[in-house]
């Protein structure tokens, strides 16, 4: 490894960020990149709510891991976006002394930065307190991952701000203020949910009164409908084909909202209880959506049914103060569960499998702390808090660890990529690109 400095034009500005590149050579580099089917992942948790095509690699246990790149990823916990050739997240930098939430475009063969856009001034997360290592316990920074879509990125700071920026020269198209514009009221650790994009149209809760959700024209900023009461949770929305229904689905402080992403037309509700933080998604199996928090709340599953051409939902399973995801998100696969279910147990915490018909806890693994999953295939790729990348066979009748590797030093909560056959991952430290031969 060595280290080179790269001067990135910062909106009239110079601003010298030290990137970490990889000296051996890399297949990778070189050759052209696969077709786009196979390339993007744009957007917090990819296209399909955490699920990826299936690995290329015949046996994962017997394949390596080698290094394409790395580059320092400051503060936060902001995962990867990859759109076409440009590897995007938000990091935090001091500019003109002032901690602004910086976002970065890079190089997605390299991993050399193209360029950075400063977002807003941050200067203290409520409660964020030390980005140490040492325990693993919280941490400042950006919390939101950008999105991609049609030559534009989209993020949303901590400070709910919107904003659009073109992806080849870093400009700024349009911002969209929601705490000015919308009576936006904003909670404790501020604003961690990501942009969701459904055709021309950008999904984010945050408004106050009568405009709880909103959907803004992704390419003006305008906002193309509005409506509720719901206050905003660190959530972000899914969407879900149910019942042959296209619908966005919230998780706020009042439980699970569907709307029709096009109108906001309300679709259904399900009541669910809120305390202090909910942060981690929905997840939909069929006609069954899946919610959790921390905090003494717990678990629960809704069935949705359709009677004519309304739908509405009922609660088939609860599990009160147990089967937590504090913030990280499940995958699902054939009816089960898979991910980190656990409460503050940082370092610890397990990796497990939970049926979401029933509730029914299948197996847990220790190790992991509140680390994130995706899902390719027949394959659960766990990142842990720790910096570790570990495979594990998608089986609901027991634990089975195809293949363990450290990638990152720090603390990771965020979650890892799987695209252009490539695994992008990062902490509060570094962040990179790993191909799996």
């Amino acid at each position: 490894m060595f280290s080179r400095s790269v001067q990135s034009s910062l909106l009239g500005g110079l601003v010298t960020a030290s990137v970490l590149v990889s000296s051996a050579s890399s297949s990778f580099l070189m050759a052209e990149l696969p077709s786009k089917s196979v390339a993007d992942w744009p957007g917090f948790r990819g296209v399909n709510n955490g699920i990826a095509p299936a690995l290329t690699v015949s046996d994962v246990s017997k394949a390596k891991l080698s290094e394409v790149w790395k580059v320092e990823t400051p503060m936060g916990f902001s995962s990867f976006t990859v759109g076409e050739t440009q590897v995007f997240t938000v990091v935090k930098r001091e500019l003109e002394g002032n901690p602004t939430e910086v976002l970065l475009a890079l190089e997605v063969r390299t991993g050399k930065e193209l360029w950075a856009a400063p977002l807003s001034i941050v200067t203290k997360y409520d409660g964020g307190g030390d980005s140490g290592t040492a325990d693993n316990k919280g941490g400042d920074g950006p919390r939101s991952t950008p999105a991609f879509s049609d030559g534009m990125v989209y993020v949303i700071d901590a400070n709910l701000v919107v904003t659009a920026v073109d992806a080849k020269t870093g400009k700024e198209v349009w911002k969209h203020e929601v705490m000015k514009e919308n009576g936006g009221k904003n909670i404790r650790w501020q604003n961690a949910a990501s942009p969701l994009i459904e055709g021309d149209v950008l999904l984010m809760a945050g408004g106050g009164k009568g405009e709880g959700l909103l959907g803004l024209d992704k390419k003006t900023g305008k906002v193309v409908w509005k409506g509720e009461d719901d206050e905003m949770t660190h959530a972000t929305p899914v969407m879900a084909d149910i019942h042959g229904v296209r619908q966005c689905i919230f998780f706020t402080q009042k439980g699970l909202v569907a709307v029709d992403p096009a109108k906001g037309t309300v679709l259904w509700r399900g009541d669910f209880p809120y305390k202090v933080s909910t942060a981690a998604s929905p997840v939909v199996f069929e006609d069954i959506v899946y919610c959790s928090a921390g905090y003494g709340v717990g678990a629960g599953a809704f069935k949705v049914n359709k009677s004519g051409t309304g739908l509405s939902a009922e609660m088939i399973w609860r599990r009160e103060n147990e089967c937590f995801n504090h913030w990280s998100t499940p995958v699902v696969k054939d009816g089960y569960l898979y991910g980190m279910f656990s409460f503050k147990e940082y370092g610890d915490g397990p990796v497990a499998c939970v049926d979401i018909r029933t509730g029914k806890d299948m197996w847990q693994e220790k190790g992991f702390g509140p680390g994130q999953v995706i899902l390719s295939g027949d394959t659960v790729i766990a990142l842990s808090d720790k910096g570790e990348v570990v495979f594990i066979e998608a089986n609901p009748k027991a634990y089975k660890e195809l293949k363990r590797e450290t990638l990152v030093d720090g603390k990771v909560w965020s979650y890892p990529v799987l695209a252009y056959n490539r695994i992008f991952a990062r902490s509060t430290t570094e962040g990179g690109c790993w191909e799996l031969k």
